[in-house]
């Protein structure tokens, strides 16, 4: 004899939109505690596809069901059997459907899928050569061109997807393809006052910089919008002084020659200084940082800094910078990337 929560998640699938919409809205609000979460995970094999399905429905049945999604793929094994189902194709193809009306909730879905590998190879289309990486374009021209100064920005999550992927070598290798342009597109979203947009664009940085080794010149190549992004964040809000500013590139020196907002999460202040740090344990790396005159923006900026993790992420990056030996040549392997 079924159960009463069997007999509910059958509703979802039934002929009755009343009776589905009930189901549908009990379902989300179980979502909502770990007790619902686990209750319903026993039904997981009706449950994910019924979801699934009801987000080609009307508002009114998608959203319950897109949240109880969102709410479910926090449990790493529900995640994974979404993704199997193919739930990130599912959820990128709803996502460019004008008349999709669950936007955010689908971007936080795919945030939580790609905290998995396979997630990550799924969102890549990895095993589709003709198709690889049109999904992580699609998301950063969306990133890109919608706004992150109004209060419903529905795609302010997607930063949090590419720290996911760029955790990956698949992941970096993609965003830091010279041709397709997408490291270029990122990081000018740094400027963008949504801590959430600037934290995941930091975060996206810091990852890439991982290939710092053996994509240098791929990253070099964008020192333009990637000098200020790494350096304005540590560099203090106080105006700097002509002697200085004539040692830098305009975009930097214009932006330090008038008091600035400071960056207030030292989080992004870290992820910052570690990509410099990755950045310069190449010699070349080194060499394109004095050019900038990074080591007296670090020095000022370091005068400023009070949170323990930032200064210490500083010294780090001063312990490379000797004068004219630019430091030791060999260093140890730098961590594996984060989330």
């Amino acid at each position: 004899m079924a159960t009463e929560l069997e007999e509910l998640v059958e509703f979802l699938s039934s002929t009755s939109p009343t009776v589905k919409k009930a189901a549908v809205e009990i379902v989300s609000g179980l979502t909502g505690s770990e007790e619902g979460l686990q209750s319903l995970a026993k039904y997981s094999e009706i449950l994910l596809p019924s979801l699934s399905r009801l987000l080609n429905e009307s508002k009114e049945l998608s959203e319950p069901a897109a949240q109880a999604l969102v709410n479910l793929s926090q449990n790493s094994e529900l995640a994974g059997k979404m993704i199997r189902m193919g739930l990130i194709k599912v959820a990128m193809d709803m996502l460019y459907k004008p008349e999709s009306c669950i936007t955010r909730l689908l971007v936080m879905l795919l945030v939580n899928l790609t905290q998995l590998d396979d997630g990550v190879s799924s969102l890549l289309q990895i095993d589709d050569e003709k198709m690889h990486g049109l999904h992580i374009m699609k998301l950063v021209r969306s990133f890109c061109r919608s706004s992150g100064e109004t209060s419903d920005d529905q795609f302010e999550h997607v930063g949090s997807i590419l720290v996911n992927i760029s955790k990956t070598e698949d992941g970096r290798k993609l965003l830091l393809e010279p041709k397709r342009g997408l490291l270029k597109q990122i990081i000018r979203q740094f400027d963008s006052t949504n801590q959430l947009r600037k934290k995941g664009v930091a975060g996206t940085i810091r990852n890439c910089c991982f290939e710092a080794k053996n994509q240098l010149q791929n990253i070099l190549l964008i020192s333009e919008f990637l000098w200020p992004a790494l350096l304005l964040p540590v560099a203090g809000n106080k105006t700097y002084s002509e002697q200085d500013i004539a040692k830098m590139p305009p975009e930097l020196g214009s932006a330090l020659s008038i008091e600035r907002e400071p960056v207030t999460d030292p989080d992004i202040r870290v992820q910052t200084l570690e990509a410099i740090y990755l950045i310069i344990l190449e010699e070349a790396g080194r060499r394109a940082f004095w050019s900038v005159n990074g080591p007296r923006i670090l020095q000022l900026g370091y005068e400023y800094e009070e949170d323990p993790k930032a200064m210490r992420a500083f010294e780090q990056v001063g312990s490379l910078l000797v004068e004219e030996t630019g430091g030791p040549e060999e260093s140890s392997e730098p961590t594996k990337a984060e989330s």
